[in-house]
């Protein structure tokens, strides 16, 4: 079974050659680098990894792609873009012609980055994206979902897929998931897939997360398993990477054997056209 992380952030130090914008705290002191990305993937059992540019390093990928163009089947990208950028527009037709380069990654779900998507800047994204037919991830917290849901329906043929199952609180376990519906409510359009990834984050249990099962199974039901995507973001794991995979692969017992080998990495894999 292939088995492939729909998210994990590798980042650089910020220093006076390479500096950060004034955005968000990198979720741990020490950068992870993709060697040791590497190492952490040959110990946990991981083939893959779609690497997501974090935010608190702007707008760049510039490590993602190195890492991508010397190990390329190993890691691909999800890029970043700044849609007000002077030549982004026009920039789309080509996106995915850059090694390793298979979509796009957006955040909205801060304060400072929540405009984008509320002001109409993401207006020519979405058009250029779905015409060159490049997908994209997306974070929203469940309130803003259905300005997702929106997106889906005016452009059809692009293909979008939600974060976290939309959970991008501080907040955990029944609180967490409160306006859970709010996010099972897009998977009505059949161009909208979801990552059920960096779970644990969200929850004060224990592993095996049994607290956790009944909400994956609320996202099984609605999504089905080609268009739920396992994922870790491993850079804010409380687990061990293994036990990311662990949890899926031997903990929940309604997934069929079929089910595991879509959601643990074929079902991202065709999903974004990263061919095996």
């Amino acid at each position: 079974m292939l088995i492939v992380d729909s998210q994990v952030h590798i980042w650089g130090a910020n220093t006076p050659e390479r500096p950060w914008p004034q955005r968000a705290a990198p979720q741990r002191p020490v950068p992870l680098s993709a060697d040791d990305l590497l190492r952490e993937m040959d110990a946990a059992g991981v083939d893959r990894v779609v690497i997501v540019p974090p935010s608190w390093e702007g707008d760049r990928n510039d490590l993602a792609s190195a890492a991508a163009l010397a190990h390329p089947g190993r890691f691909a990208t999800m890029g970043r873009l700044d849609p007000a950028a002077p030549g982004a527009r026009g920039s789309l037709a080509a996106w995915r012609k850059q090694p390793g380069m298979l979509g796009l990654r957006f955040t909205f779900h801060t304060p400072i980055l929540a405009p984008l998507l509320t002001e109409g800047h993401m207006d020519w994204v979405w058009a250029e994206a779905e015409k060159a037919g490049v997908p994209v991830y997306v974070l929203v917290p469940h309130s803003m979902v259905h300005l997702i849901d929106r997106v889906a329906q005016r452009y059809p043929g692009l293909k979008l897929v939600m974060d976290h199952l939309a959970l991008s609180s501080t907040k955990k376990d029944e609180a967490a998931f409160r306006e859970f519906d709010l996010l099972l409510a897009i998977a009505k359009r059949p161009n909208v897939a979801a990552k059920a990834s960096a779970l644990p984050c969200y929850s004060t249990d224990t592993y095996p997360y049994r607290s956790l099962h009944g909400y994956l199974r609320q996202a099984y039901d609605a999504f089905g398993p080609k268009r739920l995507f396992w994922g870790t973001d491993l850079s804010r794991s409380p687990i061990p990477y293994r036990q990311h995979v662990t949890l899926f692969t031997e903990e929940i017992p309604w997934l069929s054997a079929a089910d595991k080998e879509w959601i643990m990495g074929r079902g991202v894999c065709e999903w974004l056209g990263w061919k095996a």
